[in-house]
């Protein structure tokens, strides 16, 4: 039998207990989904690739079965099992074999955060949610977010993609007042019922077309976002795409369209009007009146004051105006908030050059706005770019005359340096050889020391992702830190932006 989705609403709904059901993935997320669905009296199944030591022996502990192999194991094990649902990790494509088994037998798919949601009322009264993507800046304004509604007094969690699952969060046995949501592409891709009282598109780029196949099914997914908001769909005025996705989604009565941007804002906007950052829309006089939220003068005495980040605060804001948070608390959690590692962070100083990681920057949109904050850059580039064309970027960074000098890495160097010759054909290029990891970060600082002069910033904006020559983006910068500071006077941090 199939399991009957219907049914399957609640915490307490009976239909859970004794279903069978099949976990796609044996990492994070999948022991989430699987110690969740015993404890719920589900019959579990979990197949992936591989699994730790440790997390092997829970499972066991737990009492679900685990069955490793290639992608063919995978769905030969599933068939065996015969689950009345599967779930889907994220990152698992649909057309993997097991996926297809599901869709051609007809058991249906949940994702991890579908089945979060439908489960929301194991504890007492169920969190709002408020739920973030994009291409870029997710983290971070998940983060603010979270920070601005616990000043305003609320319980807030940050949870998701962000690297802790929406099925610990909604079983912690206090509760929650409102769960952040960071999502992924993959995780919307699988989103079938979630309705967030607020939401966000925070920007749209090309990325993961490896995955989703094309920019219309990429887009697509991250629009699924916006569907069945019920408060406020938030979307960015300098990115037409996200006004598009929501105007084009179905959304609860009585949803408001909410824009942001760094220009003066319209009513139902936020903005910023004279270096300091309004809201225009969350206030019954908004026709004529704004709110002030902070200004970019304490946003730089925070280390916030990036372009690109100044977005994300504006976005954060009015996901938090949304749900009833007070502008003062908006100031007040701004003034002690901190971006997390490898992202723009200042590392050193030495011989008047200041040295920048923004390992995060793993797509050309990221390393775009990274470069956009600094006047004269050598830029470290370079990694697996998931399908990604680096040209345009290239060609934007070379109009700007920022690039004083570029060094790229990876083990496929190829795309960055065509593009670099194409575009900016008077720009120094250095191409770091495809070398045991302990030497890359050592030779491509060394590269951009020799390229640089005082005044310039060696930026780690890599524009592509990690897994070719390291463990991932934190591992990138954390090894282009230590070869920086290893530099002759490089001890101190660099002053920020």
């Amino acid at each position: 039998m199939t399991a009957d989705l219907t049914r399957l609403r609640s915490w307490y709904a009976p239909g859970w207990h004794g279903l069978r059901v099949g976990v796609l993935g044996a990492a994070v997320v999948g022991f989430a989904a699987a110690d969740t669905l015993v404890e719920l009296g589900c019959e579990v199944l979990v197949v992936g690739e591989r699994v730790t030591d440790e997390r092997a022996a829970l499972l066991d502990v737990i009492g679900a079965r685990t069955s490793l192999g290639d992608a063919e194991a995978q769905r030969d094990a599933l068939v065996a099992f015969s689950p009345d649902l599967v779930i889907a990790s994220p990152g698992f494509h649909p057309d993997v074999p097991a996926l297809i088994w599901s869709a051609e037998t007809g058991v249906p798919v949940l994702g991890d955060v579908e089945l979060a949601w439908r489960l929301r009322d194991k504890v007492g009264q169920p969190a709002e949610w408020i739920t973030i993507t994009g291409t870029n800046g997710k983290t971070t304004t998940t983060r603010l977010t979270t920070a601005m509604l616990r000043e305003g007094g609320f319980r807030a969690r940050a949870c998701g993609n962000i690297g802790s699952p929406v099925l610990d969060a909604i079983r912690e046995p206090d509760g929650w007042d409102v769960l952040v949501v960071e999502l992924s592409s993959y995780q919307l891709h699988w989103m079938r019922e979630v309705s967030p009282a607020a939401s966000v598109c925070l920007n749209i780029a090309d990325d993961h077309l490896d995955w989703h196949g094309s920019a219309e099914a990429y887009r697509a997914a991250k629009g699924e976002v916006y569907e069945r908001t019920r408060i406020a769909c938030v979307f960015n005025v300098e990115d037409p795409v996200t006004e598009r996705l929501v105007r084009d989604a179905d959304v609860v009565e009585g949803c408001r369209a909410i824009g942001f941007g760094r220009g003066v804002p319209r009513v139902s906007e936020v903005g910023i009007v004279e270096e300091v950052l309004v809201d225009r829309a969350f206030l019954d006089q908004r026709q004529t009146s704004a709110l002030e939220l902070t200004t970019l003068h304490a946003l730089d005495e925070a280390g916030l004051a990036a372009p690109h980040v100044v977005a994300d605060v504006l976005a954060a804001a009015a996901l938090a105006r949304a749900v009833g948070v007070d502008p003062k608390a908006i100031r007040d959690a701004l003034t002690g908030f901190r971006l997390d590692a490898h992202r723009i962070q200042p590392v050193a100083e030495a011989e008047g050059i200041r040295w920048i990681d923004d390992s995060k920057a793993t797509n050309p949109h990221a390393a775009a706005a990274s470069l956009g904050a600094f006047g004269s850059v050598v830029w470290v580039a370079g990694g697996l770019t998931k399908g990604v064309d680096v040209a345009p970027l290239v060609e934007a960074a070379a109009a700007s005359e920022r690039l004083r000098g570029a060094v790229v890495i990876g083990r496929d160097p190829s795309a960055f340096v065509e593009a670099l010759a194409r575009h900016a054909p008077g720009v120094p290029v250095t191409v770091v050889p495809d070398v045991d990891t302990d030497r890359v970060m050592p030779l491509a600082v060394e590269a951009a020391r020799q390229l640089a002069s005082p005044g310039d910033v060696v930026l780690l904006a890599p524009a592509a992702a990690s897994m070719d020559q390291f463990t991932d983006y934190a591992d990138r910068g954390a090894r282009f830190a230590a070869a920086v500071r290893a530099l002759p006077g490089a001890g101190g941090p660099a002053r920020t932006e």
